[in-house]
């Protein structure tokens, strides 16, 4: 791999499904504990961009549900 490829920024998850999936790869593989030093640091980085993309998602989501629910004129109740 050239010091260009190395350098390069991971592409950003084309959906928060992706995301979770990559997550969950790169816990497992750090779980494992199996990586050199320099790449436990950036899949750990590469995780917490992941897990960053995945709270603004969900945030995105939450606040779309609340325009949603302050347009309604009975909140929904569960019973």
């Amino acid at each position: 791999m050239s010091k260009t490829a190395a350098a390069k920024a991971p592409a950003p998850p084309a959906t928060y499904e992706a995301a979770l999936q990559e997550l969950e790869q790169l816990v497992a593989a750090l779980d494992a504990g199996q990586l050199p030093l320099d790449q436990l640091l950036a899949q750990y980085q590469r995780g917490a961009e992941l897990l960053r993309f995945c709270r603004s998602q969900l945030d995105t989501v939450e606040q779309q549900i609340r325009v949603f629910e302050n347009g309604t004129s009975q909140p929904w109740s569960a019973q």
